[in-house]
C-alpha cells in the first residue's frame, strides 16, 4: 500500500540492495509503474550510488532512449534501448536535479531528527560528507543557538559551485567548546562495489566488460589537492575500488600531500596491497568502515574474485604498515549505531556468527585496535586528537557510559547506552528517556 501524498510530489525512499533478491539482478521501473502509475517515485540504492526511478520520474527527468550516459554515470537499458530505471552514479544527478533541494526548514528538522537518533546510540562526533553552502548554515545556525547535541566535522561537496565558496569562506576550525567544523572537502573518485561502479584495475568478475565508473579523474582531484593545501583544507576521497585507490594515491603525491596535510581516503574497500604501504608514506589516513566487510562478505568475491580479496576490507595490513586508521559506520549506507562496527572489526561474523571463524579472518582485530580506530582515530583524522578521543585529565568530557564493559564481541553488541556526554553536557539519558511523558 502506498502512503497518501500531496498531488504533484516526489515519494523518495532509500534502501534497496538487488544482492539480497533471489536472482541478485537490477529491478526495473515496471514493478514501481505497476504501483504508482502517475506519481514520480525515486528510491535510492543503500550505497546511495544507484536510484530506482520508474517511468513518470524518467519522464520528468526528460530521461529517454535517446539519454547518453553522463560522465562518471550510467543509464541502464533493457535490450531494445529503453531505460530499465536504473540509475548509476552520475546519472542519478538527472533526476535529482529535477526533483530539487529540500527546503531549509526540511534539512534542520533532518538534522535534529538524526541527532536525536544517534546520541541515542552513544556517538559523540559525526564526520558529514560534501554538504552544500545552504546545509552549511543551517549547520552554523543551529550551533550558535546552541541547538546541536553532538560534535558536527563536516566536509564541502566538491561540485564547482560549492568549491569556490568553501575557497571564498576558508576553513572553520573548532575546539572543545564548538560543536561544528568546517574544514575539509569531499571527493568522489569513483562508484560503488554493489552497483559495479567501483574503479577496478581488472574487470568485475562478474562482468567482464565493466571495470567500473571514474566519477572525478585523476587530474581533477590532483587540481582540487592542490587548492586545498594552499588554503588549509584537508580532502578527504571516496574510493573504492584498487583502480581508483591507486589514481587517488597518484593525485595526492603529485599535488604535494604530506603527512602534515592528512588527507583521507574513504572506504579503502578494494585495494592493491602494494598500494598500502603508499598510504603510510604519504600520510594518508585510511577512513574505513567495518560493517562495509560483513555486509559485502556474501558476494563480494563474485564481484572481484579470489585473489583481489588479499587487499579487501584490510583493516589489519593497513594497520602492520603503520597507516593510520579511522573507523566510522558510513550511516545511512550502514546502519550507524556504531556497536555493529565494533562488533564487526573483531569478529569479521554476522551477529549469527557466520561464517565460522570469520570472512577473511586473518584480517581481524582486537578490541581494543577497534577501539581506538573509533575513537582516538577518528579524532586524529579530524585534527582533534590533541583534546579529543581519549579518557584522560585535559581532554574534552565527550563520553558514552554503557552498562558494562565493551571485552568480549558478545558483550559489545548486548550493551545498551546509558548515558552520552557532549563538552561535558548530558545529551542523551536512558532512564530520562524511559520516563513517561
Amino acid at each position: 500500500m502506498l502512503a497518501k501524498v500531496p498531488s504533484g510530489s516526489w515519494i523518495q525512499g532509500r534502501g534497496w540492495d538487488q544482492n539480497l533478491y533471489p536472482d541478485q539482478q537490477f529491478p526495473t521501473r515496471a514493478a514501481l509503474d505497476a504501483v504508482a502509475p502517475n506519481m514520480p517515485v525515486y528510491l535510492r540504492r543503500v550505497d546511495g550510488h544507484a536510484a530506482w526511478a520508474n517511468s513518470e520520474a524518467l519522464r520528468r527527468a526528460k530521461i529517454t532512449r535517446d539519454t547518453p550516459d553522463p560522465p562518471g554515470g550510467k543509464i541502464l537499458k533493457d535490450a531494445q534501448g529503453e531505460p530499465t530505471g536504473i540509475l548509476i552514479d552520475r546519472a542519478e544527478e538527472l533526476v535529482e536535479n529535477a526533483i530539487g533541494l529540500p527546503s531549509e526548514a526540511e534539512v534542520e528538522q533532518a538534522i535534529l531528527r538524526a541527532q536525536d537518533l544517534l546520541v541515542s546510540q552513544g556517538l559523540t562526533s559525526v564526520h558529514e560528507m560534501g554538504i552544500s553552502p545552504g546545509v552549511a548554515d543551517v549547520y552554523l545556525r543551529l550551533a550558535h543557538e546552541g541547538r546541536l547535541k553532538i560534535r558536527i566535522y563536516a566536509h564541502w561537496s566538491a561540485d564547482p559551485e560549492t568549491l569556490e565558496e568553501a575557497f571564498r569562506r576558508g576553513p572553520l576550525h573548532a575546539g572543545p567548546d564548538d560543536l561544528f567544523s568546517l574544514r575539509a572537502i569531499k571527493i568522489y573518485a569513483d562508484g560503488a562495489l554493489g552497483s559495479r561502479g567501483a574503479h577496478l584495475k581488472a574487470p568485475y568478475s562478474d562482468d567482464p566488460h565493466n571495470t567500473g565508473l571514474v566519477l572525478t579523474p585523476a587530474s581533477e582531484i590532483e587540481r582540487i589537492s592542490r587548492r586545498a593545501l594552499a588554503a588549509g583544507f584537508q580532502v578527504s576521497t571516496h574510493a573504492i575500488g584498487d583502480a581508483a585507490n591507486h589514481d587517488v594515491l597518484e593525485a595526492y603525491a603529485r599535488a604535494g600531500v604530506t603527512p602534515a596535510a592528512r588527507f583521507r581516503i574513504e572506504h579503502a574497500q578494494i585495494v592493491d596491497p602494494a598500494d598500502i604501504p603508499r598510504f603510510a608514506q604519504l600520510g594518508v589516513i585510511a577512513s574505513m568502515q567495518p560493517t562495509h566487510g560483513t555486509s559485502d562478505m556474501p558476494w563480494a568475491e563474485k564481484r572481484v574474485g579470489r585473489a583481489r580479496l588479499a587487499g579487501a576490507y584490510a583493516w589489519h595490513r593497513f594497520l602492520d604498515a603503520g597507516v593510520h586508521l579511522a573507523f566510522g559506520s558510513d550511516f545511512p549506507v550502514e546502519l550507524s549505531d556504531p556497536r555493529l562496527g565494533l562488533f564487526a572489526a573483531i569478529t569479521r561474523t554476522d551477529l549469527h556468527g557466520q561464517p565460522p571463524g570469520g570472512w577473511l579472518p586473518d584480517q581481524t582485530l582486537t578490541v581494543e585496535q577497534t577501539l581506538r580506530a573509533f575513537t582516538t582515530g577518528a579524532a586524529y583524522a579530524a585534527f582533534e586528537e590533541g583534546w579529543r578521543g581519549e579518557l584522560r585529565p585535559g581532554q574534552a568530557a565527550d563520553l558514552t557510559v554503557f552498562d558494562g564493559p565493551l571485552d568480549t564481541p558478545e558483550h559489545i553488541v548486548k550493551r545498551k547506552v546509558l548515558m552520552t556526554i557532549v563538552a561535558g553536557r548530558v545529551v542523551f539519558d536512558a532512564r530520562a528517556a524511559e520516563r513517561p511523558q
